[in-house]
């Protein structure tokens, strides 16, 4: 019996390769292949002895593969993609457009009950981590406020969500807290905030020679779910500016609870967890590969159909054993 993970990859830009690196860190996994719309040619895999192969291959090796990790985009892969694989596979993905995740979470959990396997959707940092620390602080603090502050930094989603955009060739999209909303949370006030009272986006992009500048504009910030809300700047540079300003992915962010407890709720409680990153892509991924291994250990359970992280008890996620965790960690 194998007893490591077998995952395979589908996508090898920033997230596929930081799933990659990620799966190096835990020995209890193996990285099976690469798969891709690409010529598997033109993929040089890092992992010695891995190969790329054709995403259309990915059905052939079914009995290899014990974990699908989706490293596609959410504008337009996911949404396709996670269902078409849950009927096959045991898959996990990154789904991040928020006000969405109900109807994908519906879709994906359809297939994989119709094909009797495991799908957790959703799995990053937010939503993920973040929502997980949203959960726990509401249930703890009944009476009070949530806030989620991102940035500064490079949402991948949004930046892949411009790069689809007809003649723009390249984008960096940051979210950039508003400071004056963050700093009121944090004094204990808790204000009601709009969307566009608490970010602000900056899209650098790298476009077509010739091509209609005020047009790709007007589609950024009228584009729903991403930027129609928030106040959005966009600054057109060449291809050698991108590359010498905007090479990183560093991102971050804040999740807030203020809240009252108390019988008169006299005492002000505040609850903050935070990341600093210095590479997104790679800190999603790592999360993509704790939750790849949950996912595993579940679908070996018999458990079919959808999860999402709100679903998963932490000890299916470690590595070490339960009596480890309570001798190590609580």
């Amino acid at each position: 019996m194998n007893t490591m993970i077998r995952i395979g990859i589908v996508g090898y830009g920033n997230l596929g390769r930081g799933v990659e690196a990620a799966i190096a860190q835990n020995p209890d996994m193996e990285l099976v292949g690469v798969f891709t719309r690409r010529d598997p040619a033109t993929v040089d895999v890092k992992s010695e002895g891995v190969s790329a192969y054709r995403l259309d291959d990915l059905i052939s090796m079914k009995g290899d593969v014990d974990v699908v990790i989706l490293c596609g985009g959410s504008a337009t892969d996911l949404p396709e993609m996670t269902p078409k694989l849950a009927r096959d596979f045991t898959v996990i993905d990154s789904f991040d457009t928020h006000a969405k995740i109900p109807e994908h979470f519906a879709a994906v959990d359809a297939a994989a009950r119709e094909g009797g396997n495991l799908a957790i959707i959703s799995v990053g940092w937010d939503p993920g981590m973040f929502s997980l620390n949203r959960a726990l602080a509401r249930a703890i603090l009944p009476v009070g406020e949530d806030y989620t502050f991102w940035g500064k930094g490079v949402s991948q989603g949004h930046s892949d969500a411009l790069r689809r955009i007809d003649g723009v060739i390249d984008a960096r999209q940051y979210t950039i807290p508003v400071d004056a909303a963050l700093s009121a949370v944090r004094a204990g006030e808790t204000p009601k905030l709009s969307t566009r009272e608490k970010h602000t986006r900056l899209c650098y992009l790298v476009v077509e020679e010739g091509a209609d500048k005020a047009r790709i504009e007007q589609e950024i910030v009228t584009m729903p779910h991403y930027f129609d809300e928030y106040d959005t700047t966009v600054e057109f540079i060449s291809a050698e500016e991108m590359a010498r300003d905007h090479a990183g992915l560093p991102h971050g962010g804040i999740v807030l609870r203020s809240g009252k407890t108390g019988l008169s709720e006299e005492n002000n409680q505040i609850i903050e967890y935070s990341l600093k990153l210095d590479s997104n892509p790679e800190f999603t991924s790592s999360v993509l590969v704790a939750y790849a291994r949950a996912a595993h250990r579940l679908a070996e359970q018999g458990e079919q159909g959808c999860r999402t992280v709100f679903d998963i008890a932490p000890a299916q996620l470690m590595i070490i054993t339960p009596e480890e965790m309570r001798a190590t960690l609580l």
